[in-house]
């Protein structure tokens, strides 16, 4: 069987499963807890925030048309930072990054969404390096692939963001002095009091460490693939 087709299939099941299913707070009869409305929210924002802080960096000045105010007919120029570009790149693709997260059962607030493997697998792992036999009925290239209740938070993600896509463009040209959890979550996109999860860990340093950690655990996959 095709590896790639037999993955998008897994991936096409999941999605359609958890759009169906999903709803704040309650778990299907396999025990999964499908994310909350404020658990998308949250980490569309931290993600889209970690986004804009690494493109933030370039002094790029972008040369547009002409400007029909200016006598001399100079071309126009702006900022890359400060610019429209620069948010429509670091919106494209945004709710991909959540198909890095994995789910931490061990925890019990939003924190259960987080990059990098959870201390079970870590486990698992650690035995299938000691050469332990671990049979979980599932293929080892799969045991690091999304879970239902990320591939449910990824398609959230892109409802969320397409409902809300006129918010998120006040708050990056006007509204930068809030951060973008507050302004687009708490005010724009979730009712009154359904906010609890804002406040629960997961800053932009720790997404840039659990990057960091994703890109170790995809070297380590591989290796793991090669030996077999």
């Amino acid at each position: 069987m095709n590896f790639k087709l037999f993955y998008l299939g897994y991936l096409t099941l999941l999605a359609f499963i958890a759009i169906a299913s999903s709803k704040d707070d309650d778990s299907d009869d396999h025990g999964v807890l499908y994310p909350t409305h404020c658990e998308v929210c949250k980490y569309l924002s931290v993600e889209l925030e970690t986004r804009l802080e690494e493109t933030g960096k370039s002094h790029e000045v972008i040369v547009t048309g002409y400007d029909s105010m200016n006598a001399a007919g100079n071309k126009k120029r702006k900022k890359y930072t400060t610019s429209e570009l620069r948010l429509i790149e670091s919106l494209e693709g945004i709710c991909d990054k959540i198909l890095e997260y994995n789910i931490h059962k061990e925890r019990k607030d939003s924190t259960r969404f987080a990059k990098g493997m959870s201390q079970t697998f870590k486990t698992l792992h650690g035995l299938v390096d000691k050469g332990v036999k671990v049979d979980l009925g599932i293929p080892l290239d799969l045991w690091d692939k999304p879970s239902a209740e990320v591939v449910a938070m990824k398609a959230q993600c892109e409802t969320l963001l397409e409902k809300h896509e006129s918010d998120i463009e006040e708050w990056f040209f006007n509204r930068q002095d809030v951060p973008l959890k507050y302004y687009l979550c708490r005010d724009k996109a979730l009712s009154k009091g359904d906010d609890g999860c804002l406040t629960e860990g997961a800053s932009i340093q720790s997404i840039k460490e659990g990057n960091s950690e994703t890109e170790r655990k995809r070297e380590t996959v591989k290796r793991k693939k090669d030996e077999f």
